[in-house]
């Protein structure tokens, strides 16, 4: 199965993840997940992530979002 396929299996169950952990939109859900360090290493086949359950990629990404500096955390900083 093309890296591609395996790929346009699991996104969907992450969103689902997404959705009902921070209580947003799906399409929220998808922007959270597309901006994030861990979709960047899923889309990266060198990573081999894609070959991970869509649980073990959501726990990643919400370890991510936990240690993630918020916005205003971010301009606090000088970052923004």
């Amino acid at each position: 199965m093309a890296h591609g396929l395996i790929k346009a299996t699991i996104i969907p169950e992450i969103i689902q993840l997404i959705t009902e952990k921070y209580s947003v939109s799906e399409e929220k859900a998808l922007d959270m997940f597309y901006t994030s360090a861990t979709a960047a290493s899923l889309d990266d086949d060198e990573t081999g992530l894609y070959g991970q359950s869509p649980l073990y990629i959501f726990s990643i990404f919400n370890d991510e979002m936990q240690t993630a500096p918020t916005d205003s955390e971010k301009i606090s900083n000088g970052f923004c």
